[in-house]
């Protein structure tokens, strides 16, 4: 598969060095002959200084043999026309951009993005796939993080093993999910110390880890519990920074969910009023700067349940939601942009954390990838991530029992849905054709993991 991504950032740069470790032949645009250079020289991936939305630079790119350009820029018009030229000129098949601006996602539906107005097949909106996983962290108070799977039937749950809380610390991996009868739920992933691993059976739990677990829908409750986590979903929440993230995100409570207190706190006057009147009396907007104790006292932040801090400023984000967690607020969730402050972050409390560049990134990939795999999720950048895949007549699969089929350590399977039934598989489980597989692969084994579950899941070519 041939693809062009214009934007060497760091989105554009971790999608390039995804798809070359997995042999996609991929050119990378970028006007900053440095961020190119960099690029260039790190991976093995052609890199072209210019406009990406201009013919001759994406004729340069390859842009005639291209299968498919992925526009990840800073600016939504040039994606917009990088997809126009890309499509009208080179016929390119498969087009995806990364659209910020509410009024371009408005026009959707009007049909501006149709192929003969301007031809985008997949729109990325950062902002809004925030705010969506954000208001399913609220549902699920305890949890860090939170992905429906298999149509809701499962999910996917990031929890956090308190010292001195958690029943199961020191206990056995497999210990842990035989006390759920080894039918309720599975452990695919935990992170220590920084460093993520699948575990073993005979691994234990320590204080601190971070815990991804696959649970069936209807036990989560129960799984949180085991877990230390029986935090109630909070009816008092507390939103600073009303952008495009912190609209969509109010919008999307009030809709779902009527009976939350929201209180928005913006520093700009003139976009607090603007939200004001979008979202109307249900929800009041304070003008004023958050990181201003009286402020916060106004927001009544120290009485919520939940801070969210999502403005455009990292340090205005963290320190925001210290202050409220000093005031009293039980919970923040925080959005962070630079990744140096990864490590830095737990020290402070905070409980959970957004990353912008890793949804984009989770999502363009989820697009990109074609065949049997229908849907991911990525767990961290330089780990792996939770796939859920198609066994065909060709796969692997299905020619032994699950323990005696040798699948390599960074890769779990977490559950199987089959005939709209779900199975956390046993050791003597045998695949069918036509299952559907949730399964943890770290990125080293992810091609051998697309080879196991049958020719239709190899990338066009």
């Amino acid at each position: 598969m041939k693809v062009i991504i214009c934007g060497a950032g760091q989105v554009g740069t971790t999608i390039a060095r995804h798809l070359a470790s997995e042999g996609a032949h991929v050119t990378v645009i970028d006007s900053d002959p440095e961020q190119v250079r960099r690029i260039d020289a790190s991976y093995d991936v052609r890199g072209i200084v210019g406009h990406a939305s201009h013919p001759n630079i994406l004729a340069k790119a390859g842009a005639r043999d291209a299968d498919m350009l992925v526009a990840v820029t800073r600016s939504d018009e040039v994606n917009m026309v990088a997809c126009q030229v890309a499509y009208s000129l080179f016929k390119v098949k498969r087009r995806i951009a990364r659209l910020r601006h509410a009024g371009y996602l408005a026009q959707d539906k009007s049909g501006l993005f149709a192929a003969e107005h301007l031809p985008i097949d997949v729109i990325i909106s950062p902002e809004i796939e925030i705010a969506e996983g954000i208001a399913r962290r609220l549902r699920t108070p305890g949890a860090f993080d939170m992905v429906p799977l298999a149509k809701g039937l499962v999910e996917l749950l990031g929890l956090h093993i308190e010292p001195g809380v958690c029943a199961v610390t020191g206990e056995r991996v497999g210990d842990i999910v035989e006390g759920f009868d080894g039918e309720d739920m599975s452990i695919v992933a935990i992170v220590r110390g920084g460093t993520s691993f699948v575990p073993e059976p005979e691994d234990r739990l320590e204080p601190g880890d971070d815990v991804y677990v696959v649970a069936r829908h209807e036990r989560v409750g129960d799984v949180m519990f085991a877990f230390g986590h029986a935090e109630k979903v909070g009816r008092r929440l507390v939103i600073v920074g009303a952008g495009n993230v912190g609209l969509h995100l109010a919008r999307k409570i009030r809709r779902t969910s009527p009976g939350v207190d929201i209180k928005i706190v913006e520093s700009s006057r003139e976009r607090a009023e603007f939200v004001s009147q979008e979202l109307g009396g249900s929800v009041i907007v304070l003008h004023g700067d958050a990181l201003e104790r009286q402020v916060l006292d106004e927001a009544q932040a120290g009485l919520a349940e939940t801070i969210v801090a999502v403005t455009n400023d990292d340090e205005t984000n963290i320190f925001t939601s210290v202050l409220a967690k000093q005031s009293g607020c039980r919970r923040a969730i925080t959005l962070v942009n630079k990744r140096s402050y990864e490590t830095l972050i737990p020290t402070l409390g905070i409980d959970a954390v957004v990353s912008p560049s890793a949804v984009t990134i989770s999502t363009v990939l989820r697009h990109v990838r074609r065949g049997a795999i229908s849907a991911l999720y990525t767990l961290r950048e330089d780990f792996g991530e939770v796939v859920e895949a198609e066994v065909d007549e060709g796969s692997r699969l299905l020619r032994r029992p699950l323990d005696e089929l040798g699948l390599p350590n960074g890769m779990k399977i977490g559950a199987v849905l089959r005939n709209g039934t779900v199975i956390f598989p046993p050791a003597d489980f045998r695949f069918e054709v036509g299952d559907h597989v949730i399964a943890l692969v770290t990125y080293s084994y992810l091609k051998l993991a697309e080879a196991l579950f049958g020719a239709s899941s190899g990338r066009e070519q």
